[in-house]
């Protein structure tokens, strides 16, 4: 999720420099204070870039501001167009860093939108896989839908994940630094065994940098999409959003599909409760009683 809101906080600030940190200054401290604790990368380059650009608007060091400020900033980026997502995830870090100071952010958090996931059918995964004629880019997307990643999992899934004997996939430090065990389907592990074979390496799917970039995946995914003539909006992460949807239409128990997909609370996985077709397709409207 942080890579995404990286992506749409690109639409309120200028691009930066991503230069060496200087140890001394107060990003830097910040940095090894967030390295102390264990923070994921992901969400250290995402506070980095917040620390920045508040500092830039403060015109002083993030010590030196407080809460008024703070109040400030949040509203110009909602003037702005910042979501709510966005705003959250920019007063986490910046509480983060005021604690670090030991200052209280006294700020109460922007509501939560509540957006129901994109969901595509079968028959429209189907069209979307079968529209790439590269094998390894269908692999990918086969992979994303059949095992329910999030693209960041499929990104750093190792050959050592994939267990051919016991038919499931191990994956590793998945978001909130959980791992857990997924069923591999059948109709997966011919063609997955046959291109580890023929690739090797460290990662299934590698790229310039020893492992496929995001960027990539989702390029792969966009351009199955256009193929397919598919009028969706819709994501790589699309496809993890149809596996949990398509499980609970199959009858799968929702504390089942949470596992699978690695949530730590039962009311995530329940938002596919509401898109599930087997559910909408019980409710009559009225107008076909006229």
């Amino acid at each position: 999720m942080n890579i995404i809101i990286i992506i749409m906080m690109s639409q309120y600030y200028d691009d930066e420099s991503n230069s060496a940190l200087d140890r001394d200054s107060e990003t830097g401290r910040l940095y090894d204070e967030m390295c102390s604790r264990g923070f994921r990368p992901k969400t250290k380059k995402t506070y980095l870039s917040v620390f920045r650009r508040y500092r830039k608007f403060a015109g002083t060091a993030i010590s030196e501001t407080g809460s008024a400020d703070v109040k400030r900033y949040l509203t110009l980026l909602n003037k702005r167009g910042a979501s709510n997502t966005s705003l959250n995830l920019i007063l986490s870090a910046l509480k983060f860093a005021f604690g670090f100071y030991g200052k209280n952010l006294d700020i109460r958090r922007p509501r939560k939108e509540k957006k129901m996931p994109a969901v595509l059918s079968r028959q429209e995964v189907k069209r979307i896989v079968g529209a790439l004629e590269n094998p390894k880019h269908r692999l990918m997307l086969r992979c994303i839908y059949g095992l329910g990643l999030r693209i960041s999992e499929l990104q750093n899934l190792k050959v050592r994940d994939i267990d051919f004997d016991r038919k499931v996939v191990r994956i590793e430090n998945s978001k909130g630094a959980r791992d857990r065990i997924v069923p591999l389907p059948a109709s997966l592990t011919a063609d997955l065994k046959s291109f580890i074979s023929l690739e090797g390496g460290t990662y299934i799917f590698h790229g310039r940098n020893g492992k496929v970039s995001l960027k990539t995946i989702q390029k792969v995914f966009e351009k199955a999409l256009k193929k397919s003539g598919i009028k969706k909006k819709a994501s790589a992460h699309t496809l993890r959003h149809s596996y949990a949807t398509h499980l609970l239409e199959n009858g799968t128990d929702i504390r089942i599909i949470q596992k699978l997909l690695g949530h730590s609370k039962l009311e995530t996985t329940q938002i596919y409760t509401h898109v599930a077709g087997t559910t909408l397709e019980r409710v009559k409207s009225p107008l076909d009683e006229l």
